[in-house]
């Protein structure tokens, strides 16, 4: 026992570390984005989790010693960290370039706050981990430990399409040269080849908003590049350069709000694109709540 609590600090810090490395690994995942890249994606991204916990960690004993001054390097971490998120959406901006069908701004910017909020996360998980084994015991450091990476796998996640609209497939029709996806008018196709090919190969949806602030984040654009590019990623998009017919589209009925969505794709599954679609994520640069405006509240009786 006396051994434990003269060697509590390097405990601590080594219990820290441990959980702030399970927890960066337990939210680093390449899916079916392809983001972060293997194997050096990962190891950019791990080695930096290491830096976020062996900071967490510390940061405990320099503060039990009344050691103040010590814990303003975790200001430089937060200016080290900032720089990832510039990095990846450098790298992310100069890759969409050749993408057929982009991500987009919005979408690039949302991944690279994640990739620097979690680094925040991982300190977290360290610093809780190292909190509780030095002023308890370790078996508590390691309990703390398991719930801080429970709450980093909670905030990791955010809402998808299905919790803010109801989605359908539609049809697909040709009035002339005019293409509509339901009764929402996409765009004018010109030629008879290409009529034939989106009919072949198209796919239409209709997204229709819950609410009011639904209704907003669906007309913004990067979210509707974001669904378009998830989407076309899955499945494949059916197009090449220098086709601008040939294209997946996403237009907006203006009297509804509903988001007609024209999709082109390699495998043209309806059953699988349509769960797809259900877990699209909602960009947090997308999101609008209206309803919260004092101006739209109902006033108290």
């Amino acid at each position: 026992m006396d051994w434990f609590y003269s060697h509590r600090y390097t405990i601590g810090i080594v219990v820290g570390v441990i959980f702030g490395i399970l927890a960066r690994l337990n939210m680093l995942r390449t899916d079916y984005r392809q983001y972060p890249t293997y194997p050096h994606g990962k190891i950019i991204h791990i080695s930096l989790g290491v830096i976020a916990a062996g900071l967490g960690a510390v940061a405990v004993p320099a503060l039990l010693d009344k050691n103040y001054t010590a814990v303003t390097f975790l200001s430089l971490a937060a200016q080290q960290f900032r720089d990832v998120r510039n990095m990846e959406r450098q790298s992310l901006s100069k890759v969409d370039e050749l993408e057929l069908v982009p991500r987009g701004a919005a979408y690039i910017e949302g991944i690279a706050m994640v990739f620097e909020g979690r680094n925040y996360l991982v300190i977290f998980s360290a610093f809780l981990a190292s909190l509780f084994s030095i002023l308890f015991a370790w078996y508590w450091g390691i309990v703390a430990g398991i719930v801080s990476i429970w709450i980093a796998n909670y905030f990791k996640s955010g809402n998808n399409l299905a919790k803010i609209a109801v989605i359908e497939p539609a049809d697909i029709r040709m009035d002339g040269p005019d293409l509509y996806v339901g009764s929402v008018y996409i765009m004018n196709v010109g030629l008879t080849d290409n009529r034939d090919l989106i009919l072949e190969h198209g796919l239409g949806f209709l997204i229709k908003p819950k609410n009011r602030n639904a209704r907003v984040t669906l007309a913004h654009l990067g979210q509707r590049q974001a669904i378009l590019h998830d989407i076309s990623t899955l499945f494949g998009a059916y197009r090449d350069e220098g086709e601008p017919s040939l294209r997946p589209m996403a237009k907006l009925d203006m009297n509804t709000g509903t988001l007609a969505i024209l999709l082109l794709l390699q495998e043209k599954d309806v059953e699988k694109t349509y769960i797809a679609l259900h877990r699209v994520p909602v960009l947090e640069s997308a999101v609008r709540m209206p309803s919260e405006a004092g101006v739209n509240k109902k006033k108290e009786a």
